[in-house]
């Protein structure tokens, strides 16, 4: 198509020349004058010529989606359960020796609690405490003594309570710390960590609560034992002087620096009245360069240890 429009083009070009040439007087610019015929030719070729169109094609925005708002989990945690980390200080829950679950107490009845614990772990406990550590209190000291424990060993810790004044059901958890304050595990214990009173106060106690000491009524306990020991490398021997506060019967075993526990069945101390006797000596045959001690241990009535005598072995 186009190929025929330039040949046309040039054929009505050189027709135009001819007839300009003939038409044109002798002498004139005749180069100027067949310029402008042949522009006018091919103004209007070009005016007659379509003109091509091109059509921009439309372009369909494309629906970009609304952005995602993450939304966020809740974090999972775990309830730690209450586990020992070590070895060296765990204690056990043995039993309630006095005041069972449920005792019924009239309002500000004066009573004594004694929960029996023995030290499972590895490690001798040495100014540990008895704390509270929750619920009803019942006037009881915040923190208590307790007396030294080797592994093996029970012992019963006591407190002096007081019923609420209101009626009602009462319940106090108690724990026991190391001298560095931390709490020490209990096996069989209340959520693996503690020991609780629980009472029930109302205007009839029950019969068979007899545990309130009073004045003229004290529970017959060993109140303290010194020791007398003697000897060198090779033998030591220990004597324990044990007081009283009224009359009756202690049995007693020892206990050494080096774990081991005596197994001789030692006859009772008999305690006419309150005062201070002596037990039967304990002898260690030990070599070994250190420092030994050797303490005592009240089966009845207290079920608590006492010491210490005291070695060296250069």
């Amino acid at each position: 198509m186009i190929n025929k429009k330039f040949r046309l083009l040039n054929l009505l070009f050189i027709m135009t020349f001819l007839v300009s040439a003939c038409n044109l007087p002798s002498g004139a610019d005749t180069t100027n004058t067949a310029n402008t015929a042949a522009a006018q030719t091919l103004q209007v070729l070009l005016s007659a010529t379509p003109v091509l169109s091109v059509t921009t094609p439309s372009v369909t925005p494309i629906s970009i989606p609304p952005t995602l708002t993450p939304i966020a989990q809740p974090l999972v945690t775990n309830t730690p359960i209450f586990t020992a980390t070590s070895n060296c200080n765990v204690a056990q829950f043995i039993a309630d020796v006095t005041v069972p679950d449920g005792t019924s107490m009239t309002p500000g009845q004066s009573f004594v609690k004694k929960w029996r614990v023995k030290n499972i772990g590895a490690c001798a406990w040495n100014g540990f405490s008895l704390v509270f550590d929750s619920g009803d209190a019942m006037g009881g000291a915040s923190s208590n003594a307790v007396s030294t424990v080797n592994p093996g060993q029970e012992i019963d810790l006591t407190l002096n309570l007081v019923a609420p004044s209101s009626l009602g059901n009462y319940r106090g958890y108690w724990r026991i710390v190391t001298n560095s304050s931390v709490l020490v595990p209990v096996v069989n214990g209340y959520q693996g960590k503690s020991f609780y009173v629980d009472i029930k106060v109302q205007n009839t106690a029950t019969p068979t609560q007899t545990l309130t000491p009073t004045a003229t009524s004290i529970p017959f306990a060993v109140t303290s034992v010194s020791f007398v020991n003697s000897g060198s490398c090779g033998n030591f021997t220990a004597t324990a002087n044990i007081t009283t506060n009224s009359a009756g019967s202690v049995t007693y075993h020892f206990v050494r620096s080096d774990g081991a526990v005596d197994t001789v069945a030692h006859a009772p101390v008999v305690f006419a009245s309150a005062g201070t006797q002596s037990s039967e000596d304990y002898t260690w045959t030990v070599n070994a360069a250190g420092s030994y001690w050797i303490d005592i241990y009240i089966d009845t009535p207290n079920r608590q240890q006492f010491g210490r005598a005291a070695f060296n072995c250069p």
